[in-house]
């Protein structure tokens, strides 16, 4: 817990580090500092010298105490604050808080300004539950170094967060306040630490508070939005990041922001427009430019989305993304070979591994299943970390070929090294109820809800098939109610629980169900069960109307299919 702050102290420390001393790698090393100090100060006496050299051997032979000893009992002796930073760390490495606070005394004396030991005298007194001490600490942070104070008191945050102490943290920052009242940024590090607390009530007011005394400090405004944002009010958020970019137009971050809010809220355009400006104040600004590219394609401006990309194939840090998003242009206009080659010219990871499952992807797409194969089979080779990814695509291009069996085995062998690979599980389990293994697709199912009751994929997938049971509905009905109160608007879940009503013989409710599903998703499965719903219902003409639409644009779907064979077939 300690080691990142003072890791971190002393990166950002304006003073020239020396090497730090890890106690449980090696013992405290002095030799390079302690000469020059002795040659161009001459206060080192040979009994100092002999506690150091004393140390460092103690600490070489593991015995800490005893170089804690030596290091503190030299640091009282010496001006140079090095002998009680080097006790500090083996009292922090002995998780010996009496040694620790001794040693802080002797080294805040000699260096008062020094960030890394206010940081650590602040830990330690909010520990010990030292509201004075804490403040006082603070106090003298925020004094020496305004700058640096807010990352500090962040790493002091987050170090004390898993102990579940961050209210200690936010009383420490109260009790500043009330001595610095005119200090915005202490307000802001309670905002922060109070929704950290998940408190956004008092997160909005300590904001607020902030900019009473700056009113048009840009990171508080921004902080305002991201609050909205952590809380699911996006209309909100942007309604404040709209008015933070309005105050600052080049403020390249706030602009950013709002852009990528604008995108989750589904307004591409308005975001398209940000990002424009953006690259229009700085046309090196690459991530706003392959941002605005994508854009362009979500909005089908293709001729510009590819006059973007193009020009970042100029660029060493971006041209392998542009060249996978050329591909997927080209995929977006159908062009196969087009595609493909653009798929092939990424060489870099991450990147190359995504073009070379879009080209899987693509190849599958269009029936060339030898080709997608024998791809997959070279990746297995290229990218050994991810073996699961590439077997689950294996799997796959078996399944769309009703290669049912080798698709098992293939999953049964990996399972044979990853027995509970989540994922692996999940699609043997679908993978099983196509050659009639139930008991298969039963077992892994309930071994996945063993190590995660609350998944909802396996909720409803053990629910649904146990739904061709008609001895087992309630027992169905136990599963699919739990992964719909987990997830109530997922369209799976919803065209399964309503499939279940209807074989309940609650045929009205179930179509409740069944049109929600359908509406959020327009899925041949649930096409299939609404039609049936609303053929016992005695609307024929509706059935047969939405029948006919789904089955035009998939006339191979085994769903639809078997709906017009028992029920449209029948009544002819």
């Amino acid at each position: 817990m300690l080691a990142p702050i003072v890791l971190n102290g002393c990166a950002s420390s304006p003073e020239k580090q020396q090497e730090s001393v890890t106690p449980a790698a090696s013992a405290p090393s002095i030799k390079k500092e302690l000469p020059k100090r002795t040659e161009a100060k001459t206060e080192i006496d040979q009994d100092v010298l002999f506690m150091l050299m004393s140390a460092e051997i103690a600490g070489q032979r593991g015995q800490y105490e005893l170089a804690y000893e030596g290091y503190i009992e030299a640091a009282k002796r010496v001006k140079d604050p090095k002998p009680a930073e080097r006790a500090a760390m083996i009292a922090m490495y002995l998780k010996d808080a009496k040694k620790l606070k001794k040693s802080l005394a002797i080294w805040l004396k000699k260096e008062p300004q020094n960030l890394t030991a206010r940081k650590l005298a602040v830990l330690a007194s909010l520990k010990d539950g030292d509201k004075q001490k804490t403040q006082e600490h603070l106090s003298a942070m925020l004094d020496s170094d305004p700058a640096g104070f807010e990352s500090a008191v962040l790493e002091l945050a987050n170090a004390l967060q898993d102990e579940g102490k961050l209210p200690i943290v936010y009383d420490a920052l109260e009790a500043l306040s009330a001595q610095k009242p005119n200090q915005a940024i202490i307000h802001y590090l309670q905002a922060i630490i109070a929704m950290q607390m998940k408190d956004q009530g008092l997160a909005e007011r300590k904001v607020e508070q902030a900019l009473k005394l700056q009113p048009e400090w840009d990171k508080a405004l921004a902080f305002q939005a991201q609050i909205a944002v952590m809380s699911g009010d996006f209309p909100k958020a942007v309604g404040f990041l709209r008015n933070v970019y309005l105050k600052y137009p080049d403020n390249q971050k706030i602009g950013k922001m709002l852009a990528q809010l604008l995108i989750k809220t589904g307004d591409y355009d308005e975001a398209g427009k940000v990002y424009q400006k953006l690259v229009e104040k700085d046309p090196k600004d690459f991530e706003s430019s392959l941002a605005l590219a994508l854009v362009h394609m979500q909005l089908d401006r293709e001729k510009e989305a590819e006059e973007i990309l193009k020009k970042l194939l100029d660029q060493d840090e971006w041209r392998e993304q542009a060249r996978f998003y050329l591909g997927k242009l080209e995929e977006k206009r159908d062009n196969l070979k087009k595609a493909l080659n653009w798929y092939d010219q990424v060489r870099e990871e991450p990147f190359s591994f995504e073009a070379d499952i879009a080209a899987v992807n693509l190849l599958a797409r269009d029936k060339q299943y030898d080709e997608a194969g024998s791809r997959l089979q070279t990746m297995r080779d290229s990218f050994p970390k991810e073996k699961t990814r590439i077997i689950l695509m294996q799997a796959e291009l078996l399944n769309q070929q009703k290669h049912y069996q080798e698709a098992y085995d293939v999953l049964t062998s990996a399972l044979a090294e990853q027995p509970d690979s989540r994922e692996l599980l999940y699609t043997r389990a679908l993978i099983a109820e196509r050659i009639g293994k139930l008991d298969v697709l039963e077992s892994d199912l309930k071994k996945i809800l063993a190590q995660y009751p609350d998944n909802a994929e396996a909720l409803n997938a053990l629910g649904y098939t146990l739904l061709g049971f008609p001895t087992r509905l309630t027992e169905a009905e136990t599963y699919l109610q739990q992964a719909l109160k987990l997830q109530p608007d997922e369209p799976v879940i919803l065209d399964s629980y309503g499939w279940l009503l209807f074989k309940q013989g609650k045929a009205e409710k179930a179509l409740e169900y069944l049109e929600q599903a359908y509406a959020k998703q327009k899925e041949n499965e649930i096409a299939a069960h609404l039609a049936e719903v609303l053929w016992s219902l005695g609307r024929k003409d509706e059935a047969r109307k939405l029948f006919d639409k789904a089955f035009k644009a998939a006339p191979e779907d085994e769903y639809l299919l078997d709906f017009k064979q028992r029920i449209l077939n029948g009544a002819e």
